[in-house]
């Protein structure tokens, strides 16, 4: 329990270096500024038909999308981009508690900072169209024309349909939040692993690398880069479903009851294995790391 509260301890310190850092304030200015971006398309297709929205429908639109996720983990990346997070406390919790405690710190202020963002970039989307929502967790007439109707389809995104057939607004809301949540999570601990072991630029490429690994196997751009037919691509949607981390954390990208692509559960199992094998990793690798602090002459 005192090594537990230690690492709280360390967490807690980590989100008090916030004030007047410039860097967050940027972060959040940037994921609100997205989540405008992103979202005013079907803030302006309610308004044109003069249909109203569900509070929360902007962000399941907007980030059942793949390459929403990635823009806005990408944000969280430059949120955390100063880890292991090394500051002039760190010596002093190093000579009070271990390496692996300080460590477990760092893994409780990445988890709560990815949180706080997340939570962060749902709210700035509903801000963005609260003046014609409404709270009533029913699917809404804007809803309906994106998912079904002709009118939508230049701009209806591929979890329309499914989240409808099968969930409430904030069933839905709450399950890619979570999804979001284990991407961005996995992404961070890659990089810390990758920090620890090679230093900070081995942390950042290995970001950019696992990201562009995602993007490239997206079913799109499979299917432009190798011309496949639809059955070809029907098949190859169901192999890049399960290989790449970034269709796992895309809403639409699960099997929901007619197909083979992976389950909620077998999406969460996954993540939650990969983030615990790289914060294991990162664990023994924290052993040996080399501790430079701005000032010194030395490493601890």
């Amino acid at each position: 329990m005192k090594k537990l509260k230690q690492a709280f301890s360390v967490a807690g310190y980590n989100f008090r270096q916030w004030h007047r850092n410039p860097r967050i304030g940027i972060t959040f200015a940037l994921a609100f500024i997205l989540c405008f971006l992103l979202s005013d398309k079907v803030v302006l297709f309610a308004r044109r038909y003069g249909t109203t929205i569900q509070l929360l429908e902007p962000f399941i639109w907007t980030f059942g999308d793949s390459d929403s996720i990635l823009l806005a983990s990408l944000l969280l990346v430059f949120l955390l981009s100063d880890m292991p997070f090394l500051s002039v406390g760190t010596p002093f919790y190093l000579m009070r508690t271990s390496r692996c405690v300080w460590l477990l710190g760092q893994a409780i202020y990445i988890v709560g900072a990815a949180s706080l963002y997340l939570l962060f970039v749902m709210f700035s989307t509903a801000f963005v169209c609260m003046e014609n929502a409404y709270v009533e967790n029913l699917w809404s007439p804007t809803a309906a024309m994106l998912g079904f109707s002709n009118a939508g389809k230049a701009i209806a995104v591929p979890a329309a349909q499914k989240a409808m057939e099968t969930v409430t607004p904030y069933a839905c809301a709450e399950t890619i939040l979570l999804l979001m949540l284990l991407y961005s999570l996995l992404l961070a601990f890659i990089m810390l692993l990758f920090h620890l072991w090679k230093g900070q630029a081995a942390g950042l490429t290995s970001v950019f690398a696992f990201s562009l690994f995602g993007f490239l196997l997206s079913p799109d751009a499979i299917k432009t880069i190798l011309k496949l037919s639809e059955q070809e691509t029907y098949i190859a949607n169901q192999i890049v479903g399960w290989l790449s981390p970034l269709n796992h954390a895309t809403f639409h990208m699960h099997n929901f009851g007619y197909d083979n692509l992976p389950e909620m559960r077998d999406t969460i199992a996954i993540f939650i294995l990969l983030i615990f094998l790289c914060f294991g990793i990162s664990l023994k690798l924290v052993r040996t790391y080399g501790f430079i602090f701005t000032g010194t002459e030395g490493s601890a």
